[in-house]
């Protein structure tokens, strides 16, 4: 399992073409999580939270139940 290292930001950026020298990670995955981080960014901006504080604590916290349930299931077999 590998260990995610967060963006040091787009100054601190630097790549090979393939993947990022700084925290590791490659350019699709990197492409992929702004995709996401994008969509989740304009439901917000869709339906005009004010709590966006909220909405990003439920985020985080259904996604790591998500995550640990599909972990969970993958090693039942």
């Amino acid at each position: 399992m590998g260990k995610f290292v967060p963006c040091q930001g787009k100054n601190a950026c630097r790549d090979n073409e393939l993947r990022c020298l700084t925290c590791g990670r490659g350019q699709h995955e990197i492409e992929q999580l702004r995709q996401l981080m994008d969509q989740l960014a304009s439901l917000a901006v869709e339906y005009d939270y004010e709590n966006i504080d909220e909405y990003s604590s439920y985020v985080a916290r259904k996604l790591e139940k998500m995550i640990t349930y599909r972990r969970e299931n993958l090693q039942k077999g």
